[in-house]
């Protein structure tokens, strides 16, 4: 206690340089705690975006790919898979429910999407939450749209308001649909996931669009009419993908290899949970890249307690001296000196941790809104505490060097030193 006393009152003396270095520690260990936040929470929030579909299905491609243009609408699909068989699929007497998927359009940058009402429904993210109606309703007629809530934010759409679907993907296209324009049904509530940026439309609505269309061009000759095109049969003859829900989970490894073993057509099935894990296997370097540079960030921080102690230990050696000669034992001077480097690296580690809070308050909104991250404000686990610990004990073990320099230190030496 008496040596805690004697550091505190030795770091008051010195408050300007303690206080810088309390601060350094602090936002290094703010950074890399942060960074473990973030990368939790996008592991979260990835996992998030697609929550109660056990399986989903495409033609035959890897897992990730399939998870990556299915759910995050990254990518393409290698080929598409016939509406046949996706309705023999369909007919499975443990599916509970399935949903088609139609990609290929878009709109100012934004992925086009075409399904059915069931996406409504059963789709869910965020721990099996519901999709939601900011305001309107899911598409009624062929040429209703329903809008991610990003997408009418960054383009300004209200209800009713007309928009032109363009063939292919690209952020400026020359080959729009317009001869037959979309009217705004609905806007969904923000998700923080792929939805916000996705248009909705129905499946018919993919085929009425492309049905003046052959391998990628308009046809040559009169275009059909909206009222011309409702009177088809705008059955699709094939789909990207789909989404599917069993009624048992114990079901779902016998049904995913029925379709990977489907005759029909080459088929591919794939667990989200499974793909996602595989998706974090392709980009663990990454993760380690960035916990590498936070541990980085903490030993430089450490190392500049280190350099301060060091720095300031000539210019205490009359204040060992003083301490010597009345008593205090070479084993004091060591104990001071490192509780010095615990109280600093202590310290540093609350500031750290009260920052990182405070910043997460502050900015999650905002990182959920623009990003799509969700993070917890869940008490530190026990990973973090014990991350926590082995930076206040390597704080300790870093304040050996000028602890030892110190108790080495002389009565002679310390007496000699004039002002």
């Amino acid at each position: 206690m008496i040596i805690a006393r004697l550091a505190l009152q030795s770091l008051k003396n010195r408050w300007l340089t303690a206080l810088l270095t309390v601060l350094a520690i602090g936002l290094s260990v703010m950074l890399f705690l942060g960074v473990e936040k973030i990368r939790n929470g996008a592991r979260a929030s990835f996992a998030d975006t697609i929550s109660g579909t056990d399986l989903i299905m495409g033609a035959r491609s890897g897992s990730v790919q399939l998870m990556l243009y299915s759910v995050f609408r990254i990518g393409n699909a290698t080929n598409n898979m016939s509406w046949s068989s996706f309705q023999k699929i369909a007919k499975r007497p443990d599916v509970a429910w399935i949903v088609p998927l139609s990609l290929g359009d878009s709109h100012r940058g934004f992925r086009v999407l075409g399904t059915t009402r069931d996406y409504f429904k059963y789709v869910r993210f965020r721990q099996k939450q519901n999709l939601e109606f900011m305001s309107g309703k899911p598409f009624d007629d062929i040429f209703d749209a329903v809008l991610g809530a990003d997408v009418a934010a960054a383009l300004g759409y209200k209800l009713d308001d007309p928009l032109i679907v363009a063939h292919g993907l690209g952020r400026v296209s020359f080959s729009k649909h317009k001869d037959k324009p979309f009217r705004v049904a609905g806007i969904l509530a923000k998700t923080g996931t792929p939805i916000d940026r996705t248009v909705h439309v129905s499946l018919k609505a993919i085929e009425a669009i492309h049905i003046d269309w052959q391998t990628g061009a308009r046809r040559r000759g009169g275009t059909m009419s909206t009222d011309q095109v409702r009177a088809l049969d705008l059955q699709p003859k094939s789909i990207t993908a789909a989404l599917i829900g069993l009624k048992s989970k114990l079901s779902v490894f016998r049904v995913q290899r029925a379709i990977n073993e489907f005759k029909a057509e080459p088929l591919t099935a794939t667990l989200p949970g499974v793909a996602l894990q595989e998706l974090w296997q392709l980009i663990g370097q990454a993760e380690t890249a960035l916990k590498v540079v936070s541990a980085m960030v903490i030993l430089t921080a450490l190392l500049g307690m280190v350099t301060m102690i060091l720095t300031t230990l000539n210019e205490r050696r009359r204040e060992m001296a003083i301490l010597r000669s009345v008593g205090a034992g070479p084993g004091t001077i060591l104990g001071m000196m490192l509780s010095e480097a615990a109280i600093l690296t202590g310290l540093g580690v609350v500031l750290g941790m009260v920052a990182l809070y405070l910043a997460l308050g502050l900015a999650r909104g905002f990182i959920d809104a623009q990003f799509g991250i969700y993070l917890n404000l869940s008490p530190p686990d026990m990973h973090e505490l014990m991350t926590l610990g082995g930076i206040v004990i390597g704080g300790i073990l870093a304040g050996l060097l000028p602890a030892i320099r110190a108790y080495r230190m002389s009565l002679v030496d310390g007496m000699l030193v004039r002002n």
